[in-house]
């Protein structure tokens, strides 16, 4: 496929690996040149390295196939992870590498998950925009905290440690973004 075809999303194949983009700038040309560039931000599938590609819009990069499987996580072996397939029930075994920093948005029945699979082979992981996690470990809420806008670290069910409001308390359970890492309101 030539660049200027290139989608967000799309997974090509560049140097022998697998890469998906995940954004693309657009440059025109100077002057009567006619050459407009384009600047592909993608990470590496598996193991989420960025690489930045610059292409004219004539020059061609080959698209990789990729299937998504809906998955639900069904437990976590040593530090690998198992999802199980929604239909079929097969299940996908990805190991923490691959998994990245996703682990620490996977909770037991979090719902919305895709296993990305190329020639049979589990290599990713994609889950959905936001999860509910319960916060285990956060300062006592001070008087007056609604009426302010400062955040206080909070410690979440599954190890990480995002910035909350001064309001939010210690077990409770919020919606934090699973793209942004932020807090994203009381579930």
């Amino acid at each position: 496929m030539k660049a200027s075809e290139v989608k967000r999303g799309n997974v090509v194949e560049h140097e022998g690996k697998v890469y998906q983009i995940r954004d693309i700038e657009r440059s025109s040309a100077q002057g009567r040149s006619g050459n407009v560039t384009f600047r592909f931000i993608m990470y590496s599938v598996p193991g989420g390295v960025k690489c930045d590609l610059s292409l004219r819009s004539e020059d061609e990069i080959k698209e990789t196939e990729v299937s998504r499987r809906a998955v639900s996580f069904s437990y976590k072996d040593g530090d690998a992870f198992v999802f199980m397939d929604s239909e079929d029930y097969t299940q996908y075994t990805l190991d923490a590498d691959v998994v990245g920093d996703a682990a620490g948005y996977i909770v037991d029945g979090i719902e919305g998950c895709y296993v990305q699979i190329i020639d049979d082979a589990p290599v990713a992981v994609q889950l959905p925009p936001s999860v509910i996690l319960e916060v285990i470990d956060t300062a006592p809420e001070m008087k007056g905290a609604t009426a302010t806008k400062r955040p206080k670290p909070a410690k979440l069910s599954t190890g990480i440690e995002i910035q909350v409001p001064e309001y939010v308390r210690t077990g409770e359970k919020i919606h934090v973004s699973t793209v942004t890492g932020e807090f994203g309101g009381r579930a």
